[in-house]
């Protein structure tokens, strides 16, 4: 099972399926999501309705729910990873994404047991759970959201994106409630680390020592 890239709310869902409704031939439709551009420190998109049937073997393509697939071109995979479509204030689809055009490239080695871990087991699936219904529903006031990266026997590696990446209480979010949740619920996870990278936001709570 690999990472999405692009996830929607309930309420994103509900709004494009409503509008890919008033398509000639809907079931044949995806949601396409691009990168179009930058402004600045942020990305402008194109979201479009277009035949599932274009999607190159490159393209992630998602199935978010009954009737609603989503395609991002390989181009934009990378930019968009980890980002969620909402409903905004006007009513109108906005992307809340982690990424920025002049986020740096993390140079931090991956952690030990990170290369084995394995979204494809009863924890991980578990854990996703959890997430979805509990963690994400309640750091989501702040625009965060934390999604398993995968799990190695005990240990479980997390990633935060939106308001907890680059926020100065990333770790306090992380101990005290996301690994509370997963440990209370799953005993057999003992360790929880976090792989993301707080370097690419505005107000990191670790930097690497300094020589």
């Amino acid at each position: 099972m690999d990472e999405m890239v692009l996830d929607l709310t309930p309420e994103a869902q509900e709004l494009v399926a409503s509008v890919a409704a008033e398509e000639a031939d809907p079931s044949l439709l995806a949601l396409w999501v691009e990168i179009a551009g930058t402004n600045g420190s942020t990305y402008n998109y194109d979201v479009y309705f277009q035949a599932i049937s274009d999607a190159d073997r490159n393209d992630a393509i998602e199935e978010i729910a009954p009737g609603i697939t989503v395609v991002i071109p390989s181009k934009s995979i990378a930019s968009l990873r980890g980002s969620r479509m909402e409903v905004g204030e006007d009513g109108g689809l906005v992307i809340v994404n982690p990424n920025s055009p002049n986020s740096p490239t993390s140079t931090a080695p991956a952690p030990e047991g990170f290369a084995d871990a394995t979204l494809d087991s009863d924890d991980a699936r578990a854990i996703i759970a959890i997430l979805q219904d509990e963690i994400n529903p309640a750091i989501a006031s702040h625009g965060g959201r934390a999604d398993l990266v995968g799990v190695n026997g005990e240990i479980a590696y997390l990633r935060l994106s939106g308001g907890c990446q680059g926020c100065g209480m990333a770790s306090v979010t992380l101990s005290q409630g996301i690994e509370v949740a997963i440990k209370d619920a799953l005993p057999s996870i003992k360790q929880i680390v976090d792989v993301t990278d707080h370097l690419s936001g505005l107000n990191p709570f670790y930097q690497p020592s300094k020589k």
